[in-house]
Order: C-alpha cells, then sequence, then structure tokens
C-alpha cells in the first residue's frame, strides 16, 4: 500500500474536519484545559466515534486527538506515553485510510492563548527539548505521518524541523496562519525551512481564516507538497473564549488551494462532517490531479 507522501503524487487527499467542535456537538464538555484530549483518557469511544463520522463523510486522513496532549502539563508523564498511543489507536479504529499524529505547539499544552502569538519566552534549544519526548511517542504509536500543525513562529518552526529531521520520519508542518509571532518574511522562511527537512513532505497553514489560505500556498516552495485546512470563517476570542462572526468555506475556495498546490485539503476549528462531504465531494469531482 502506497504510503501517505507517495499518494500525493497521484491525488489530492481531504483532511478531517473540527474535532472539538465536533466532540463538543455530540454532546461533551470541552471547557477543561485539556480540552478534547481530556476525552482520550475520560471517554474513548467517543473520540474513536467522532473520528469514524469524519472517515464516512469522506475523510481520507483522519488527525489524532493529542493536540493537546504533552509532556510538562497538566498530566504525569506516564498517562502522556499512553494517550499519545491511544489517540493513534483510536484514529486507525475509525477506518481511517491514513492517521496523522496531532502535534500541536508548545502553547496549546499551556492553554493560555500563547498557541496564537507564539510568545513563549522560550529559545529553539528550549522548544527542542519540550517537543522531542512527545515527537519520539508518537513516532513510535504507528502514524502514518506526525501533523506538526498550528505553529506559530519560527522559532518553533526550526525546533520542530530540527527534531524531525533527526527522527527521519514522514511529517506536514502547518503554520497557524492567523498568528501574530510571524512578522515580515517568516513564513515564507518557514516554508523554506520545512522544504529543506528531511521527513517533512508538506508545509501550509491551517487553524486560519479561508482567505489566508492562499497568499500563505504561494510562498510554500514548489519542491514540496501544499497543506489548507483553514477555520470555518468565524474568529476565536481567547479572552471569552467565544467564536464570533460568519462561518463558512466554500468548495470553490477549496477547489481553488487546489489549484494553488495543495494537496492535503481539510478543515480546522468550526468545520463538520458535512463541511468535509461537501469539500471532498468538490475535490473528487473537480478532475484536477497533481501535477507532473
Amino acid at each position: 500500500m502506497p504510503d501517505l507522501a507517495s499518494t500525493l503524487g497521484d491525488e489530492v487527499l481531504v483532511l478531517d474536519g473540527g474535532l472539538g467542535t465536533l466532540l463538543e456537538a455530540r454532546g461533551n464538555d470541552l471547557s477543561d484545559d485539556l480540552w478534547s484530549a481530556r476525552l482520550l483518557r475520560d471517554s474513548p469511544d467517543e473520540v474513536r466515534a467522532a473520528h469514524a463520522e469524519f472517515v464516512d463523510a469522506g475523510a481520507d486522513v483522519i488527525i489524532t486527538a493529542s493536540y493537546q496532549v504533552g509532556f510538562g502539563g497538566r498530566l504525569a508523564d506516564d498517562d502522556v506515553h499512553t494517550l499519545l498511543h491511544r489517540s493513534v489507536r483510536l484514529a486507525r479504529d475509525s477506518g481511517a485510510r491514513f492517521v496523522a499524529a496531532s502535534v500541536g505547539p508548545f502553547g496549546a499544552v499551556r492553554a493560555d492563548g500563547s498557541e496564537y502569538t507564539g510568545l513563549y519566552g522560550a529559545t529553539v534549544d528550549e522548544l527542542r527539548a519540550w517537543h522531542r519526548p512527545r515527537l519520539a511517542a508518537l513516532a513510535d504509536a504507528g502514524a502514518d505521518c506526525l501533523a506538526v500543525e498550528t505553529i506559530p513562529s519560527l522559532v518553533e518552526v526550526e525546533a520542530v524541523c530540527a527534531e524531525i529531521a533527526d527522527l527521519g520520519v514522514p511529517a506536514w508542518v502547518s503554520l497557524s496562519g492567523s498568528s501574530t509571532g510571524f512578522t515580515g518574511a517568516d513564513v515564507a522562511d518557514s516554508f523554506a525551512l520545512a522544504s529543506e527537512t528531511p521527513g517533512a513532505f508538506a508545509a501550509g497553514v491551517n487553524c486560519c481564516r479561508p482567505d489566508e489560505v492562499l497568499p500563505a500556498l504561494a510562498v510554500v516552495p514548489s519542491s514540496i507538497s501544499g497543506i489548507a485546512y483553514p477555520n470555518s470563517g468565524e474568529l476565536w476570542d481567547s479572552r471569552s473564549r467565544a467564536w464570533h462572526g460568519a462561518s463558512g468555506v466554500s468548495t470553490q475556495s477549496a477547489l481553488s488551494w487546489v489549484e494553488a498546490g495543495a494537496r492535503l485539503v481539510g478543515g480546522c476549528c468550526r468545520t463538520t462532517p458535512s463541511d468535509i462531504s461537501a469539500l471532498a465531494a468538490a475535490v473528487r469531482g473537480s478532475g484536477i490531479r497533481p501535477a507532473g
């Protein structure tokens, strides 16, 4: 069976949508700082069922619920290791064609809003040391790739890319397109660094407004596949912990991302199985195929 990275040479793959959004819609309380990671511990069947809804909707790639699971946070190290491995197993049990192990930024485990700014006050070496055990645990858990996602600064990109290179496992690197931690040429520099990292096969943006996708894809090097999975269009207010504004990602927008080089397309926060179903139908019915 072809691996995920090589499959991108033949087809565009559809990612899943907002896991937390779906878990809440299923009646689960995610107000805890652990967010969906709490359900990995307390209600794993709910996580598996939510993944399966996205598979049924047409997602080729399921991203695990490990985004906010990390060492040095509220969970004991043994529990972190157990939950990281469990997250991959639950995604695999959903019937997913491919499983990508979510690697969220340092700020996600802190749960203080810094994941949207990258203002950690940490060096590249400090971030490498923090990411290292989690990356190693997920690399050992049996996923098809690591989904390094919602990274909010060039400093953290440098850290995770250095660790990916040392691990030698397939990974994508996705930036938080709305992060205030990026300035000037940082986004282009981040994509260039990802394209030069052994093991990294794709780069792009997630957890951003849909209108931020195309400008980002424009600076992804042609030597690497593009990724696009933005939010539904609403804006998150970390102080009120609520979403505001209109929602909706048009299938026409998704097709424009594919035309611009995205080979992995889906949704992030507030996107639902019905959104992914419409996106999958549009992508598969478009006749667009990777060049070359």
